[in-house]
C-alpha cells in the first residue's frame, strides 16, 4: 500500500443519525493501568457536561485502536539535540514533513505484524503528517483491509514559533515565551502560533462521533493523551500526571464498548515492538 495512495476522504467518517451517550467515564486506573485511589469528589472536566457524558454514538462505535507513529527523523534528531545539550533540532523541516527513521520503519513493521493477528477494522484514520503516513504505510499489509482515511484533526499539536526548540533554546531564545508557559501551566499554554492542549482536544471532540464499529487511527502522542482525556472525563491534574509517562512511538492504546461506555483496555502498550 504505497503512501500516495493514502486518499483524502472524510465520507467514512460521516455520522448522522448516531445517538448521542451519556455516562462514558474510563475505568479507574492510574497512569499505569492499576486501580486508582479515588479521595473526595470528582469533577467532571466541563460544567457544561454531565459527569462522565461524551457525545460519542458509542452504538456504532464498538472498538477504538490508536497507534503511535513509529520513530520519525525528528525524534531522532530532538534525543540527539538534548544528549548534546543544544538548542534547536532539525532546523527548516517542517513538523508534518519528518519521515521514519530506520528505527521507527522496523517499529512499524513489528506494529504490522501485531495488526495481522487481529480482526480487520472497519475504518482506518490517519494524520496527513508524513511520518503517520509511512507508519500506516508500513503496517497495513491485508490488501483488503479498508484504504486509510487523511484527516488534519489527527494531526500533531502544532509548536508555532517554538518549533525546532529544545526546553533550553526556548528559555535562553523565548524568555518571555518560557515564563508564560510556566505562568499558565503546559496544559493551558498557546504558543505564537500554536496550539494549547484544549485546542487538540476540540479536534478530537469533533472526530470521535464520527467514528464507527472498529476504528484503527494513526497518530501523535498528545492527540492519543487528549482521547484519553476526552473518554475518561479526567481533570488537568490527572492527564498531565499520565502524560508524564510519555507514549512510546508505535505504542498501541485501545477502548472497548462496554455498555454505553467506552473502557480503556489498554495504554501505550508495545509488547510487539523489538527490544530496545
Amino acid at each position: 500500500m504505497a503512501v500516495d495512495r493514502i486518499r483524502v476522504d472524510l465520507t467514512v467518517f460521516r455520522n448522522h443519525s448516531a445517538p448521542a451517550v451519556r455516562d462514558m467515564p474510563e475505568t479507574a486506573l492510574d497512569r499505569h493501568g492499576k486501580p486508582r485511589r479515588t479521595g473526595g469528589p470528582h469533577f467532571a472536566a466541563s460544567a457544561l457536561r454531565p459527569p462522565g457524558c461524551v457525545e460519542l454514538g458509542a452504538v456504532r462505535l464498538k472498538s477504538l485502536t490508536m497507534v503511535r507513529h513509529g520513530e520519525s527523523t525528528g525524534n531522532a534528531a530532538l534525543a540527539a539535540a538534548l544528549r548534546a545539550g543544544a538548542e534547536e533540532f532539525a532546523s527548516g523541516t517542517r513538523d508534518a514533513d519528518f519521515p521514519l527513521s530506520d528505527l521507527g520503519r522496523a517499529e512499524a513493521a513489528a506494529l504490522g505484524t501485531w495488526l495481522a493477528r487481529h480482526p480487520q477494522p472497519d475504518l482506518i484514520g490517519c494524520s496527513p503528517y508524513l511520518r503517520a503516513r509511512e507508519t500506516a504505510d508500513i503496517a497495513l499489509r491485508e490488501p483488503d483491509w479498508p484504504q486509510p482515511r487523511l484527516d488534519e484533526r489527527l494531526r500533531d499539536r502544532e509548536k508555532g514559533i517554538l518549533q525546532g526548540h529544545t526546553a533550553s533554546g526556548v528559555r535562553t531564545r523565548f524568555p518571555a515565551e518560557h515564563h508564560e508557559r510556566e505562568r499558565v501551566g503546559k496544559f493551558y499554554y498557546r504558543p505564537p502560533g500554536g496550539e494549547s492542549w484544549p485546542d487538540v482536544a476540540l479536534r478530537i471532540r469533533s472526530l470521535l462521533p464520527e467514528l464507527h464499529g472498529h476504528a484503527l487511527i494513526f497518530t501523535h502522542d498528545l492527540v492519543i493523551v487528549m482521547t484519553r482525556y476526552i473518554l475518561g472525563d479526567l481533570t488537568e491534574a490527572e492527564i498531565l500526571d499520565i502524560e508524564s509517562d510519555q507514549l512510546r512511538n508505535c505504542s498501541v492504546s485501545r477502548w472497548e464498548q462496554d455498555g454505553s461506555t467506552m473502557r480503556l483496555v489498554g495504554y501505550n502498550e508495545t509488547e510487539h515492538l523489538p527490544a530496545p
